[in-house]
């Protein structure tokens, strides 16, 4: 295991600016995805829909963008990745428009399947886009910039979507990233050049051929294993904490958006460090550390008693420090599974697998977990972090694998990846 720190390359000022439009690009999709829970209680109330309803609005776009994703594998790599960004991003416009203009459940219901449909590949275009375009020993600070758009939703995002809501109604917080996007959209256009190097290499015309092709290779398969279980943990205690923090720990409803700008601050600081270090240390050896940290913290924070709120707070930063430290390292190394001429094609498939896992781990934790009614406490809620944590924990046997597999191929092609 290499320990030893590795010169990390500076950006040039093209990627820099690549860096900003892509985490700009990011908040706008993650926001859109993120803004549904804290208007959950507004919109089941104007659009007469009760939970299940609003849950049906929920996961209808997690599966969407994962079957989104699976569709466009085959083609993801047949295209100038600049292009193919604008379409589905263009797309995911159009679909945050319809959910800004909805006025009934159905309306709603089709309008998230068709952002998730489009959404739902916008970050494994991104992801493709930045192994293209940046070395290895940058990823990890170009992934820890790029990821800050889930701090920014936390801080800036949900507060100003809650605020517009409160004036306008819920469709303003909707056609409020309608009109953030689109500028985004025209800076990508005018601004982003062609990328097209993966064009040279592709030997396969047949879309269906390559999907299947991309699905078989073996080394790839790990990685999808990799990937899919990365994503479980979190989604099975993210749907739960607001439950439990009020009915268990005893937060006020108003406390609760002091608990998501002091995380979100925190991982706006957290984030850059640890994409800093993922560029000059063993990605694996800070996976490793970073679920230790959050398998520790996800124990306690199932189990937490009733506690004034800065020590929520404090518990909420740990956990997300250790969250942090497995995402941002692990998708980097993910990045270095494909070859060039696979990669957009592997991307769509490890984002795809990623959201309908996150979906299925949404159903199980409700399984898990129980309410006799609305205004008691949540039941079996720790048992549910003993779940998380094995789940952790075979999630650092596959990410070991990865490892190897990724220093093996860059022992046999060296040098592995282009700088830029």
């Amino acid at each position: 295991m290499e320990t030893r720190p590795l010169t990390a390359p500076a950006f040039t000022t093209y990627q820099k600016f690549l860096i900003g439009v892509l985490a700009l690009l990011q908040f706008t999709v993650v926001l859109d995805f993120m803004v549904l829970s804290p208007l959950g209680d507004l919109l089941m109330k104007t659009l007469d829909m009760g939970p299940t309803g609003f849950g049906l609005v929920v996961s209808a776009y997690a599966f969407s963008a994962g079957g989104g994703g699976i569709l466009a594998a085959g083609f993801a790599d047949r295209y100038d990745r600049k292009k193919l960004l604008l379409f589905f991003y263009a797309g995911f416009i159009v679909g945050t428009l319809f959910c800004g203009l909805a006025d009934s459940f159905w309306m709603l219901l089709s309008a998230r399947i068709v952002t998730g449909l489009f959404g739902g590949v916008i970050g494994s275009v991104s992801m493709a886009i930045i192994t293209d375009l940046f070395a290895l020993n940058q990823r990890g600070r170009v992934m820890g910039a790029v990821q800050m758009g889930f701090a920014a939703s936390s801080v800036l995002g949900i507060p100003i979507s809650l605020y517009l809501a409160t004036l306008w109604g819920w469709h303003a917080a909707f056609l409020m990233i309608v009109l953030l996007a689109s500028v985004i959209f025209v800076a990508v256009l005018v601004k982003m050049a062609p990328v097209t190097a993966h064009l040279e290499l592709q030997s396969d015309n047949n879309a269906f051929r390559h999907l299947w092709h991309t699905l078989t290779v073996k080394s790839y398969q790990t990685g999808y294993l990799a990937i899919a279980f990365l994503s479980i943990g979190g989604f099975m205690l993210m749907p739960f904490t607001s439950a439990f923090l009020i009915n268990n720990v005893g937060l006020k409803q108003e406390e609760l958006p002091l608990v998501y700008m002091f995380t979100g601050i925190s991982s706006i600081l957290v984030m850059p460090l640890i994409g800093r270090l993922s560029d000059r240390y063993s990605k694996f050896l800070i996976f490793t550390v970073g679920s230790v940290l959050a398998i520790l913290s996800s124990l306690v924070y199932t189990n937490i008693p009733p506690v004034p709120l800065w020590i929520v707070v404090a518990v909420n930063i740990v956990m997300l420090t250790g969250v942090t430290s497995r995402m941002i390292p692990a998708a980097t190394l993910n990045t270095s599974v494909p070859d060039l001429r696979d990669r957009g094609a592997y991307m769509s498939i490890t984002s795809s697998l990623q959201q309908m896992a996150g979906g299925v781990a949404a159903i199980a934790g409700g399984l898990i977990v129980t309410q006799p009614d609305r205004n008691r406490p949540i039941e079996h809620f720790d048992t549910l972090g003993y779940v998380v944590s094995l789940v952790f924990v075979l999630c650092i046997f596959f990410v070991y694998r990865v490892d190897k597999l990724v220093v093996q191929k860059n022992a046999v092609n060296q040098p592995a990846e282009p700088i830029h």
